[in-house]
Parts: C-alpha cells; sequence; structure tokens
C-alpha cells in the first residue's frame, strides 16, 4: 500500500487527472498562504464521489468539473 500512496499525485483530480486546482494543496506545499480554495464554495451535490478510488479518499482533491458532475468529453 506505502508504494500506492507515494504514486500519488495531490495536485490532480484521481477521477479525471486533470489538474484540481487546490489552493490548500498549493499553500502546504509552497507555505505560501493562498486566497480560498474554488471547493469552499462549490456544490458537490452532482459529484460521483463514490467513483474516488479508495486509495486516493483524502489524499487528493477531485476537479470542479469533476465536483460539477460534468462528464469528461471524449
Amino acid at each position: 500500500m506505502a508504494a500506492v500512496l507515494d504514486t500519488i499525485d495531490a495536485t490532480r483530480c484521481p477521477l479525471c487527472g486533470e489538474q484540481n486546482r487546490c489552493a490548500m494543496e498549493v499553500a502546504r506545499e509552497t507555505g505560501e498562504p493562498q486566497a480560498p480554495c474554488w471547493c469552499m464554495a462549490a456544490d458537490f451535490r452532482n459529484a460521483p464521489l463514490a467513483a474516488v478510488p479508495q486509495e486516493t479518499r483524502g489524499k487528493a482533491c477531485i476537479c470542479a468539473r469533476c465536483a460539477a458532475g460534468t462528464p469528461v468529453e471524449s
């Protein structure tokens, strides 16, 4: 399990792989204060949270598109 945790990129959405633009992660990584993250005002009612892989739960944020439940364009 440790090997899996070492490969998680906290800056990428675990559902689609796009950048999640998490201000809290940027603040943690850089030590620089950030404006409030987009997720603080987001509506997660349509987010497919059950689809987030177990190994990334609590370790990588989903992106705004996935939070809105907008499907990935093919």
